[in-house]
């Protein structure tokens, strides 16, 4: 059987949907190796009709959503600006998030959703990627290695109180 896989930037009319991806991944992604007032603090702050709403009238946000099947299977937050100085290359470009929705895990949605990010940055005039991964999270980085992406630092994340240390990757565009 084969995926009807589409990649669109989302809208504004998004955010719910996106919100409520946003907040499910995290959660799926993290419930089990933090502490739930952290986790509820983190997604208090980061997931909502009304923040996603604000990020995606930012114009230095994409949020770009893969749906299979017509069904949402996952997003990323493309953003432009600074990076941390670990990122020595040009023109950085972050992916801020990046997330593929449990059923759809191995199916390639992750891989169409890369390339999508990595346009959306050329789009941007980037030539650098980065991104931060928790430490923790050897899948995520596993599928990082594979696109490319090489360890060049380290920087803070919280979740709630808690300081966890992300691993930095970056990799070139060009």
């Amino acid at each position: 059987m084969s995926l009807a896989l589409h990649i669109r930037p989302a809208s504004v009319t998004d955010a719910g949907v996106l919100a409520a991806l946003a907040e499910r991944t995290f959660v799926e992604t993290f419930a089990a190796e933090n502490r739930p007032e952290d986790l509820a603090i983190h997604v208090a702050r980061s997931y909502g009709i009304e923040i996603q709403a604000r990020e995606l009238a930012d114009p230095d946000v994409t949020y770009l959503i893969a749906e299979a099947d017509g069904t949402p299977a996952g997003y990323a937050l493309v953003r432009g600006g600074g990076a941390p100085s670990c990122v020595t290359g040009a023109a950085p470009v972050q992916i801020q998030r990046f997330y593929v929705d449990r059923p759809w895990l191995g199916t390639g949605v992750a891989r169409a959703l890369m390339v999508a990010c990595e346009e959306e940055a050329r789009r941007r005039g980037g030539r650098t990627l980065w991104l931060g991964v928790w430490e923790r999270n050897a899948r995520a980085i596993r599928f990082y290695e594979k696109a490319g992406f090489k360890d060049v630092g380290a920087q803070a994340f919280h979740v709630g109180a808690d300081a966890q240390t992300d691993r930095v990757l970056a990799r070139d565009l060009d």
